[in-house]
């Protein structure tokens, strides 16, 4: 199988056990917890025993050893991960509000993850790998994106393949330069993720049947729409396979869609039938939620499968 690449930040997430809005009061805190999108994602692809590596940046403290020691123990190639010594691990302070938003208070720009840069290990990376995974939001950062845009490159330029997913706050999209850089990997794209409305992001004019074939037409190979509570689709030229909702009690949906990457992508790379891997990725989106931390929920194959079977999917 292919060796998976994603490029980007590796943080922490520390949650305030009482619901309310943002810390302007001292708050009860849980963590830290190994967290950052494409960290998940990742992990995820390393549980179901994926070959898999991350480029990133980490401060030399006990938050960015904390992260290594979780993904080298799943299976990930921590060899991209730059420890940085001076530096501070990225963070991100979560509390619930009480009608289950979230309010974020994040530590990112200016710690460790936020001056990723190539190195000869992630160089070295970039060459060993044939799939390399995108995320939208990595894209917004200048280096990161030059970073993500190169790699795509070289990756598709000897016959690999490339995942998307937009994953992207809507303020983003007028950052300079977003919307041409989210086309260009798009052209690159053979398997895209989008959750909900990001399905528009390219095609707002259209409904959902006219901008999956857009899609398709472009030459992406496999769309995987996320519906979050509501399921998921996966959409190929003359298949359309739909995934229930799976019946959890969610107690924490952050990185939820990650790990449902991670396990599609997985899947997808292993080429198991596409109704398999989209009720297993739906599976472990559902098993991410009904646990506290973003990468506590990712899963093995057989927990995914416990869950199929106990819910009759």
């Amino acid at each position: 199988m292919q060796k998976v690449l994603t490029i980007g930040e590796v943080l922490v997430e520390i949650v305030a056990t009482t619901r309310g809005d943002g810390f302007l009061q001292a708050q009860p805190l849980v963590g830290p917890f190994p967290s950052g999108a494409p960290a998940i994602f990742v992990d995820q692809c390393g549980k179901l025993g994926t070959p898999c590596a991350i480029v990133s940046r980490v401060g030399n403290d006990d938050f960015g050893r904390l992260n290594i020691d979780r993904l080298r123990a799943d299976g990930v190639d921590v060899s991209g991960i730059e420890v940085a010594v001076g530096e501070t691990t990225g963070s991100a302070f979560v509390r619930y509000r009480p009608d289950g938003s979230r309010a974020f208070l994040y530590n990112l720009r200016h710690a460790a993850c936020g001056q990723i840069r190539p190195t000869p290990a992630s160089e070295a990376l970039v060459d060993a790998c044939g799939h390399l995974h995108v995320m939208g939001s990595a894209l917004s950062a200048p280096g990161l994106g030059r970073m993500v845009m190169d790699a795509a490159r070289r990756i598709k330029a000897r016959g690999g393949t490339i995942s998307f997913d937009p994953n992207l706050r809507p303020e983003l999209l007028d950052a300079p330069g977003m919307r041409e850089a989210l086309g260009a990997i798009l052209d690159m794209t053979d398997l895209f993720l989008p959750s909900g409305e990001e399905l528009f992001l390219f095609d707002p004019g259209r409904d959902e049947a006219g901008a999956i074939a857009a899609l398709l037409g472009r030459g992406i190979r496999t769309v995987v729409v996320k519906r979050g509570a509501e399921g998921a689709s996966l959409f190929q030229r003359g298949l359309r396979v739909d995934a229930p909702p799976l019946s959890v009690d969610e107690i924490d949906p952050t990185g939820a869609g990650d790990a449902f990457g991670g396990a599609f992508l997985s899947l997808w790379l292993a080429d198991t039938e596409p109704g398999l891997a989209l009720r297993l990725a739906n599976a472990a989106g559902a098993r991410a939620v009904t646990r506290l931390g973003p990468m506590e929920g990712t899963s093995t194959r057989a927990e995914l499968m416990a869950l199929l079977q106990e819910q009759g999917a």
